[in-house]
């Protein structure tokens, strides 16, 4: 997500000495939980990222031809924070570079915490007609929807992955119908910050893939193929990751943070079931070390596996976590790179405001719940 001031472009530079490797992981590592550094924090590390840049250049004997410029992604939507986590990603070392190894990722040394099956459909069928079954709540295009998480993430910036402390998260969507230069708020230990437009978007954000509202969402198409295509056709893949794996992605971001329309969430679940690779996990974990189901898929390419947790009465969606599939310079199979926990979802008036009892919906699903 987006701060008052847009991060610098990367120099030319980046794409030369492997450092292009960390710009590309840079743009499709998920997003960690925590965003704790400072403004001025931030640009600190971004300075001293243009001055490693520049000096690997200067430092290399051979001058192989600049690879293309990474192209820009879509920021995902559940990343509405400032870009501190992106620009700390962007002077990784290349322990989660693209897979290079010379031939095709051994699938058996992928791990898999747990264990997993490879006919996820059972479940997500299950999903899909549970999400089906729930009372539409329907979101007017004044109001905000708001979202309490925790999670913690990982920093990267030493070439090994140092999992941080949980952090809280609220958020506050705004559901206007045309573009907005002001998509909502965030708040983290106790900083409020505007969530601003999109990167590219000078004038403003419209409703669409990248800004999700209510309304954007039941407009979708409902037949599985139909949005399958629909997500293939508009989710962006960095270079260099699987096409799969974006649409993955792209999915788990609109079931974690959004209030959905019934007839889409059944349909996403639907989509899933349907991208190469996606898998059943029997028993899985969010941030607060909550058990459930699990939904995952391995990037075989990048070496990393994202879930996502649901609980086993009830199926709501808990949370995700995204770790080290196997192991490399980073650590080993299994070190976490981010986790999340959903605890409250609501519909509000007014940017900022807490919800009431009432407007409460908690992870357990029900309104008017309290939180164990």
């Amino acid at each position: 997500m987006n701060d008052a001031t847009p991060p610098r472009s990367l120099p030319e530079s980046a794409g030369r000495n492997g450092s292009a490797e960390a710009v590309r992981l840079a743009r499709m590592l998920p997003s960690p939980a925590e965003w704790d550094l400072p403004p001025g924090r931030h640009l600190h590390h971004k300075e001293a990222l243009m001055q490693q840049i520049d000096h690997d250049r200067a430092s290399s004997t051979p001058t192989p031809t600049p690879a293309p410029p990474a192209r820009r992604r879509l920021l995902r939507p559940a990343v509405l924070a400032p870009l501190t986590a992106l620009a700390l990603a962007g002077a990784l070392t290349v322990g989660l570079a693209p897979w290079d190894g010379g031939g095709a990722v051994d699938r058996a040394r992928v791990q898999t915490p747990g264990g997993s099956r490879q006919h996820p459909v059972a479940l997500l069928d299950r999903l899909s007609a549970v999400a089906l079954a729930r009372d539409a709540q329907p979101v007017e295009d004044s109001q905000f929807v708001y979202v309490k998480s925790i999670g913690r993430g990982a920093d990267l910036t030493s070439g090994k992955a140092v999992t941080g402390p949980l952090k809280g998260r609220e958020v506050w969507f705004s559901q206007v119908r045309g573009p907005v230069k002001r998509l909502g708020l965030i708040r983290e230990d106790g900083e409020s910050l505007p969530v601003n437009a999109g990167l590219g978007d000078t004038g403003a954000t419209p409703a669409g893939i990248g800004r999700p509202t209510y309304r954007w969402l039941a407009a979708l198409p409902t037949d599985r193929d139909a949005l399958l295509a629909y997500l293939y056709a508009r989710t962006p893949a960095t270079d260099g990751q699987e096409q799969d794996q974006a649409v993955f992605d792209r999915i788990g971001d609109l079931i974690a943070e959004q209030v959905m329309p019934p007839g889409t969430a059944a349909a996403l679940y639907r989509a899933a079931a349907a991208v190469p690779g996606v898998t059943e996990v029997p028993d899985a974990t969010d941030a607060l070390g909550r058990h459930g189901l699990g939904i995952a898929r391995t990037d075989t390419r990048y070496r990393t596996r994202s879930e996502w947790v649901f609980a086993e009465h009830g199926l709501t969606f808990l949370g995700s976590r995204t770790f080290l599939a196997e192991e490399t310079p980073a650590g080993p199979a299994g070190t976490l790179l981010s986790s999340r926990a959903v605890l409250q979802q609501a519909v509000v008036d007014r940017e900022g405001a807490q919800p009431t009892r009432a407007q409460l919906r908690t992870a357990s699903g029900r309104p008017d719940a309290e939180e164990s």
